[in-house]
């Protein structure tokens, strides 16, 4: 009987013992902390660092998450890790971060910090040196698809002279600019109207006097619109559109309001979106509320279509006041659209290895090559 009494005692000390480790671990595990880094730019860019600066504060605030984020004071790799390990160092486990300009900070860091989580938006596998970090996750978009959007509504909606600008040729902007060309290309044909794209690259994200120049040019030789993609690249399009009552497309945003309220109201026609605030949001869902943080580890996602209703989708044109729609091309015809590249009865190709005239049957393309 001692002997049932003792063992009894031992097993209840054990096992108090027990449910007060796990408590202890359970206690003692770091909660969700939430850092955003900045490219180079600030919050109020209207662009990539704002939407995804306002998706991790607006989680954060929902869930009650601690939530920062970071501005490195110069443009370079050494800046964006030094912003990156001050956030760990503060106690932030997710990281996010957005703009292909973090690739090799990511190479850098995350090997050095393996638990945590780092969440990156538009930063592919190229930029990642082949392969993502087993502690990264990355979504990327189906730029084909959105620029594809913005070239049918443009042709739609009347325009049949058209303008590339791309900045830099690297794979993202080139498949913005070839499913431009393919989305005018099947609403030239819908319409049975010619039309043309005039097709370049600036060498760079910024706009300039050269490339002011260079649109200048486009403009006064009958350019209606231009579709500006990358970085502040618009703003030499936007200050030669604004000089002859030309028309332009914004990228990666809505950047109607930036553009209409710098260079005049009416000139954005559309922009060529990304979802990066639902995308975001959604990585943090995975990582915070599903604790599925394994689901995404170590891998890059295509992000595009998703459903019928446009305002899910990762990529797109706007819905509201950010696009001109008309009864040449309405919110109805787009949703439509959208329903015709879900189901699969739009292919748009993504390949980015060939000349941009190949990606047209029926209208004309001319190569310029790159402005620098």
């Amino acid at each position: 009987m001692k002997k049932a009494l003792v063992l009894f005692v031992i097993l209840a000390v054990a096992l108090t013992a027990f449910v007060s480790c796990k408590k202890e671990s359970k206690a003692t595990a770091p909660a969700n902390q939430i850092a955003m880094v900045t490219d180079y730019g600030d919050i109020t860019d209207q662009s990539f660092n704002q939407t995804t600066y306002e998706a991790c504060r607006d989680y954060a605030a929902a869930k009650g998450l601690k939530f920062t984020y970071k501005k490195p004071t110069g443009d370079s790799t050494a800046e964006r890790v030094k912003m990156i390990v001050a956030a760990i160092e503060e106690g932030y486990n997710i990281i996010v971060m957005p703009g292909f300009a973090f690739g090799e900070a990511i190479q850098e860091a995350a090997p050095a910090y393996p638990d945590v989580k780092f969440v990156a938006l538009d930063v592919s596998e190229f930029d990642l040196g082949g392969k993502a970090p087993a502690n990264v996750y990355s979504a990327v978009y189906q730029e084909e698809l959105a620029g594809y959007m913005a070239g049918y509504a443009a042709v739609k909606l009347g325009y049949t002279k058209l303008g590339y600008l791309g900045g830099m040729a690297v794979p993202a902007v080139i498949r913005y600019g070839y499913g431009f060309v393919q989305g005018a290309d099947a609403a030239a044909k819908e319409l049975g109207v010619k039309a043309e794209v005039k097709y370049t690259y600036g060498n760079q994200f910024f706009g300039d006097a050269d490339i002011t120049a260079a649109m200048d040019t486009w403009y006064k030789a009958g350019t209606e619109l231009v579709f500006a993609c990358g970085g502040g690249i618009y703003t030499s399009a936007a200050e030669a559109a604004a000089k002859v009552g030309g028309k332009v497309i914004g990228v990666d945003v809505d950047q109607a309001p930036i553009i209409d309220g710098a260079y005049g109201k009416g000139i954005t026609v559309t922009s060529a979106m990304k979802g990066l605030y639902p995308s975001t949001q959604a990585a943090l869902k995975t990582i915070c509320e599903d604790n599925a943080w394994e689901t995404l580890a170590g891998k890059v996602a295509n992000l595009g279509l998703v459903s019928k209703d446009p305002d899910l989708n990762y990529v797109g044109i706007p819905t509201g006041a950010g696009t001109q729609f008309s009864a040449k091309f309405s919110l109805d015809d787009y949703k439509a659209l959208v329903a015709d590249m879900l189901d699969g009865k739009i292919k748009v190709d993504s390949s980015i290895d060939v000349a941009p005239s190949k990606m047209a049957k029926n209208i004309t393309v001319i190569d310029l090559g790159t402005i620098k």
